[in-house]
C-alpha cells in the first residue's frame, strides 16, 4: 500500500505521465488518425498512370480497415475517406481534437531521377539536407492551393529555405515514440513488403507540425519510378503496404501497452488474408554499456530518457549541464540519452522531476534487461512475476 501511495505522489508533485509507470493503469492506443495525403484538387505527385491521392487513399483506407478487424477497442478516424481536398492545417486539428494516441500520414515520393525508389518513413524536425528540404517543400505545397494561406499559416512559404528556420526550435514531446513507430514501419516495409528502406528522416512538414501526439508522415514509394509506380497501384502492392504498416502499428501498441508481442496471438488475432504473419527480429542495436550496476538486485534497469539525436554528442555537451549519471544507447541511426541506473520504477521517478527541471520537459521513464529495451509496464510486471515466485 505504502508503495502505491510513494507512486501517486510522485505523479502529483513531478507531473510525470502516468501511463508509463502503473501498470494496473496501462496506457491504451484507443484513437488513431490516419491521414490519406493530398486529395481533391491537390493530386500530389504525378505519374505515368497514377496521382499520389489515389494511392494514399486506398492504402490508407486498407491500413484502417486492418485495425478495426483486429481491434475492436481502437477508434479509427480518417481526415478523408473520399477524394477531397482537406487543409494541412485541419489535419491536425482533427487529431487534436480527437485527443488521438497516434497520427499517420500516407503519401508517394516523386524525385527527378526515375532511379529513385524505396519508402521512408519521417518525423517532424529539421531537415539536414538539400534532399530532405526538398521533400517537405514538396507535401507542404499543398498550402499553396488554400484559400488565405498566408493569414491561415504566417505567411510560412514552403518554396523559401528560410521559412524552416523556426523549425529548429521546434522539439515535440513525442519525438523518441515517433522515431520507434517510424523504425518498425519501414522494418516491416523491408521484411514483409520487400520494399528498399531509405530510412528514418526528419523535416519540418506542416502536417505534422502541431500534431500533440506522436505522428509520422510515409512514404510509400516513389510514383517517379515506373516499376515502383506499378507496384503502388496493384492491389497486391496495396494490400502489403497497408498489411506492413498495420504489423507495425500492432508491435507498437503492444510494446507501449507493456505487452509482448507473440505470434501466435497474432495467428490468432488477424482475420484478413492480405496481413502477413512473418514475424520481424527485433532492430535494435544497443551500446554495451547498458549492464548492471553491481548495486543493484534486480536484471532490470530503470533510468530517464531526455534527449534523441542524430550525431552523437559528449557528455561535457553545454546541453546536458546537470545531468547525473548520464549514459546513451543507440538505436536505428539515433543516440538516445538516459540518466541514471535503477532497480526501481519509484527511483527513476524521482530523478524524471530533476531532469524535467533542468528544462527537459519531454523526458521519460525507460527500462532494459539485458541490453534490450522494453517497457516500464513489462519491467514491472517482470519483477512483480519474480517477486511472486520468491
Amino acid at each position: 500500500m505504502k508503495r502505491l501511495i510513494l507512486i501517486f505522489g510522485i505523479i502529483i508533485f513531478s507531473g510525470i505521465n502516468y501511463r508509463f509507470i502503473v501498470p494496473q493503469d496501462p496506457y491504451r492506443i484507443t484513437v488513431v488518425v490516419i491521414d490519406a495525403g493530398h486529395g481533391g484538387h491537390d493530386p500530389g505527385a504525378l505519374g505515368k498512370n497514377s496521382k499520389e491521392k489515389n494511392i494514399a487513399l486506398n492504402v490508407a483506407l486498407k491500413f484502417g480497415h486492418y485495425i478495426e478487424l483486429n481491434f475492436k477497442d481502437v477508434k479509427v478516424i480518417f481526415t478523408r475517406q473520399t477524394d477531397e481536398f482537406i487543409e494541412l492545417y485541419r489535419r491536425a486539428q482533427i487529431a487534436n481534437q480527437a485527443n488521438a494516441d497516434l497520427f499517420i500520414s500516407i503519401h508517394c515520393n516523386s524525385n527527378e531521377s526515375s532511379k529513385a525508389s524505396g519508402t521512408e518513413a519521417w518525423i517532424m524536425g529539421l531537415h539536414k539536407s538539400s534532399a530532405n528540404l526538398r521533400v517537405a517543400q514538396t507535401e507542404n505545397a499543398s498550402i499553396l492551393l488554400e484559400a488565405n494561406h498566408d493569414e491561415k499559416y504566417n505567411n510560412f512559404n514552403p518554396n523559401s529555405p528560410a521559412s524552416y528556420i523556426s523549425f529548429s526550435l521546434f522539439q515535440s514531446a513525442f519525438r523518441d515514440q515517433s522515431i520507434d513507430f517510424a523504425t518498425k514501419v519501414e522494418s516491416e516495409f523491408k521484411t514483409n513488403a520487400q520494399r528498399l528502406d531509405r530510412g528514418v528522416k526528419e523535416a519540418g512538414f506542416l502536417v505534422l507540425w502541431k500534431t500533440a501526439m506522436p505522428a509520422i508522415l510515409i512514404e510509400t514509394g516513389f510514383i517517379s519510378n515506373a516499376e515502383e509506380e506499378k507496384y503502388l497501384n496493384s492491389e497486391q502492392g496495396q494490400n502489403q503496404l497497408a498489411a506492413s504498416i498495420f504489423k507495425a502499428f500492432k508491435k507498437y501498441k503492444f510494446e507501449m501497452e507493456g505487452e509482448r508481442y507473440q505470434k501466435s496471438e497474432e495467428k490468432n488475432s488477424t482475420k484478413d488474408a492480405n496481413i502477413i504473419t512473418q514475424e520481424n527480429k527485433t532492430n535494435t542495436d544497443v551500446t554495451n554499456n547498458i549492464s548492471k550496476p553491481n548495486n543493484l538486485n534486480s536484471d532490470i534497469i530503470f533510468g530517464v530518457q531526455f534527449a534523441t539525436t542524430s550525431d552523437k554528442k559528449p557528455a561535457s555537451s553545454a546541453s546536458f549541464k546537470g545531468i547525473d549519471d548520464m549514459w546513451n544507447y543507440y538505436h536505428s541511426g539515433f543516440y538516445k540519452y538516459v540518466s541514471g541506473r535503477y532497480d526501481s520504477i519509484e527511483k527513476a521517478a524521482i530523478q524524471l522531476s530533476k531532469i524535467r527541471e533542468l528544462g527537459f520537459s519531454d523526458a521519460f521513464v525507460v527500462a532494459f534487461i539485458g541490453g534490450k529495451r522494453i517497457s516500464p509496464n513489462e519491467a514491472m510486471n517482470i519483477l512483480k512475476n519474480q517477486a511472486d515466485k520468491k
